[in-house]
């Protein structure tokens, strides 16, 4: 899933720049309609893991959020999200943000339904599903430590 779309004015923080949490919300959004396309249910956000605020993206900027699913469970998607964002009069936009979110597919009544498997096939596929297993682990290993 892909969405684009220009930075503007209303987005920056004080320094000038996109919030963070504009930011957030557009990497949800994307993650959102990637979850539902592939579940075919409505779903939820269980956790935001992991981001990454490489470079600041400014107003004007043509911004570019790629979801895509790394793996999933009975009923979770965890999905991997980057932005890439520059001058839209450019030809190329520079990354400068990536998490991974982890969405549940639910019914009507917000029970967990099962969702397609996965099967990463390429090089690329196998990484980020590699990478969603193992950010799992840690946080497992974490929740387990938590006061």
């Amino acid at each position: 899933m892909t969405l684009r779309f220009l930075a503007e004015p209303g987005s920056v923080n004080f320094g000038g720049k996109v919030h963070g949490g504009a930011l957030m919300k557009w990497i949800d959004a994307a993650a959102y309609a990637c979850a539902a396309a592939w579940s075919r249910h409505y779903c939820v956000t269980v956790s935001v893991g992991n981001i990454q605020f490489r470079k600041p993206v400014v107003v004007g900027n043509l911004v570019e959020i790629q979801a895509r699913i790394a793996s999933t469970g009975r009923s979770s998607m965890h999905i991997h999200v980057t932005v890439a964002a520059g001058d839209p009069r450019a030809d190329t936009l520079e990354r400068t943000t990536d998490c991974l979110i982890v969405f549940v597919a639910v019914d009507g009544d917000g029970a967990p339904v099962p969702v397609p498997p996965f099967e990463p096939r390429t090089a690329h596929e196998q990484r980020l599903a590699r990478y969603a297993t193992d950010l799992k682990q840690a946080h497992q290993a974490l929740e387990a430590i938590k006061p």
